[in-house]
């Protein structure tokens, strides 16, 4: 009786959230389905079909080929930040981890210094166009 009571009271709070948030987005549907303009035919216009883009006409494709060092930058930019993820988790607790912990962090930090210089001398932090290399003919 007393651990259902308990499951009880621990569930409760979180049931009567659920319900007031899906209180709150019903009355927001309603709400946008009853004030909402209504174009019907030839009112609707053809700027109806096209993307919103802040009340600018689009113009060209939306596909756009987007250099490779773009993506890199944000996989580099993912990578780094998990790592001050990490950092920032162990410097909560790094009286607690003692030495132990010091060196794991260390070695950590290594491992991404290696990583960064990799990517450093295989010119992956590079942006700008690449020269190409070019024969001289005599």
């Amino acid at each position: 009786m007393v651990s259902s009571m308990c499951s009880f009271c621990v569930l409760h709070p979180l049931m009567l959230y659920a319900i007031a948030i899906a209180v709150l987005l019903s009355v927001m549907l309603a709400l946008a389905s009853v004030t909402g303009n209504r174009r019907v035919g030839p009112a609707r216009g053809a700027s109806m079909n096209l993307p919103f883009e802040s009340g600018i006409l689009p113009v060209g494709s939306a596909h756009l080929r987007l250099p490779v060092q773009y993506y890199l930058i944000a996989v580099f930019f993912v990578i780094f930040d998990a790592e001050a993820v990490f950092l920032f988790s162990w410097a909560t607790v790094a009286r607690q981890a003692g030495w132990q912990g010091y060196a794991a962090v260390l070695l950590f930090l290594g491992f991404l210094a290696i990583a960064l210089a990799y990517l450093w001398r295989s010119g992956g932090l590079e942006w700008g166009p690449t020269q190409r290399l070019t024969r001289k003919v005599l």
